[in-house]
């Protein structure tokens, strides 16, 4: 075997490393803050906790569903970049507006008009002693706060992602670094009521939230506003919203299926978070610590993922069908290795990391077992979703659509409830049951990307 076609020279690794680590760093400042938060809210107690945690999962489907609308469109601004056509770039920026606009307007009447019923589902009684009705009133009141940071968050993902995949991956990062040391700090001041502010508790993580968002949104507005020379593709984007007619119904032939897929993906995490709850808040409050200190170890082959997009995009749009996957091989092979060091890492100090919680007994037990078996499946994921981000940056968002949103809803899903309620069987069996389900996802993927159907330049008309 030629194992040179799985690692690059110094100079691959050189370019890589500019495009990846901004967004490793970004998603990891990221990360951290969401688990400095999930730490101070859960100071408060597991009723605060599990509240709070059920809010997070929905809001976590809206912003999949804007990601989804951004990487639509996303994939043919890498591509009209590798082809140096600032107008193509213009009008992907017009189609992420409106997308993140629409979903924005039909995210808030949600919230509002069915937000009750949805956090209702969430809730069972389960072997800790905990308030239902406590922790029900607690979502609400975080829920109405946090709608007032879904625009500005919208916005800042237009810009933001724009910039990503045209090559400019600093901005973004530092933008969203400051967003976040202002989310982390303010959350700190309000949640516990410091430096003479009242004590808002839970409500004071969504006013920090909001008032973050807030920040990053001028900010990267700013930022474009004042260097349109070098990003010549923002000057006067927004003063018409013509699209060419042919270029919009080719965004949404691939973009209803990658926006379905990240609306129906996040939505099918929630189900199965949903299933899991059935056992009682204190799985709730601990499969959120888990959630959250995994998702801070999976930014690293998470970021290479996108990575993958960025880069082999970029060399689809020029044509170059060998480089693509040249590149494409070299970062997932990448990614894997790292993926098998952080799982290693993890397993072994997983013993530890939910001793700084201060929730109950029962459900650091919980987050203890679910970070480690989630660990152990590190690798896994980080296949699929290299597989996910290679595929897709060539256009075949449909297949992407059937591997992962699909997968999830029609086969992890059902699942996890049937061995719920027909299976009866105990949490600790169930998770990893659930968990091992990605295996078939890894095997689908690797075929895929062997028979090369995601090599194809899809702006070739344009």
């Amino acid at each position: 075997m030629n194992f040179k076609k799985f690692i690059g020279d110094k100079e691959f690794y050189k370019s890589v490393m500019i495009i990846a680590v901004p967004i490793m760093i970004q998603n990891f400042i990221t990360n951290f803050v969401n688990m400095l938060d999930n730490i101070m809210v859960g100071a408060l107690g597991t009723e605060e906790m599990s509240g709070v945690a059920i809010i997070n999962q929905l809001i976590f489907i809206f912003n999949l569903t804007i990601f989804g609308a951004i990487s639509s469109a996303g994939i043919f601004t890498s591509q009209f970049y590798g082809r140096k056509d600032d107008d193509g770039i213009r009008y992907t920026l017009r189609f992420k507006g409106i997308a993140c606009a629409l979903i924005s307007i039909a995210g808030i009447f949600i919230f509002i008009f069915l937000g009750d019923y949805i956090i209702n589902m969430f809730l069972h009684d389960g072997s800790y002693d905990c308030d239902l009705y406590k922790t029900h009133n607690i979502a609400k009141e975080y829920m109405m706060i946090s709608l007032i940071g879904l625009i500005p968050y919208a916005v800042t993902q237009v810009y933001a992602g724009t910039l990503r995949e045209t090559g400019e991956t600093f901005v973004p990062m530092a933008v969203g670094f400051m967003a976040l040391i202002i989310n982390a700090v303010l959350n700190y001041i309000f949640i516990f009521g410091k430096f003479g502010f009242p004590k808002f508790g839970v409500n004071g993580a969504a006013f920090g939230t909001i008032i973050a968002r807030i920040a990053e949104c001028i900010a990267i507005i700013s930022y474009v506003n004042k260097n349109k020379y070098k990003h010549k593709y923002f000057s006067k984007a927004f003063r018409s919203m013509h699209i060419p007619k042919n270029l919009f119904i080719s965004i949404g032939k691939r973009g209803v299926p990658l926006l379905l897929n990240e609306f129906l993906w996040s939505v099918g995490m929630s189900l199965i978070s949903m299933s899991y709850s059935y056992h009682g808040l204190a799985v709730v409050a601990g499969y959120s610590i888990s959630s959250t200190v995994i998702n801070l170890f999976n930014i690293t082959f998470m970021s290479f993922g996108t990575s993958i997009g960025i880069i082999a995009g970029k060399y689809l749009g020029a044509n170059d069908f060998d480089a693509a996957m040249d590149r494409a091989v070299k970062l997932i092979t990448f990614a894997l290795g790292i993926s098998v060091a952080i799982s290693v890492i993890v397993i072994s100090v997983s013993k530890y990391i939910p001793m700084i919680y201060n929730t109950s007994a029962e459900s650091k037990k919980y987050a203890e077992y679910f970070i480690r078996v989630s660990a152990a499946f590190m690798p896994v994921t980080c296949f699929t979703h290299a597989s996910y981000f290679t595929i897709r940056c060539g256009g075949k968002t449909f297949i992407t659509f059937l591997l992962d949103s699909c997968f999830i809803c029609f086969i992890t899903v059902p699942v996890a409830f049937l061995l719920y309620f027909c299976a009866n069987l105990s949490i600790w069996a169930i998770f990893p049951a659930v968990q091992s389900l990605d295996i078939i996802k890894a095997i689908i993927g690797f075929i895929l990307l062997k028979k090369r159907v995601w090599v194809n330049n899809i702006i070739e008309t344009f």
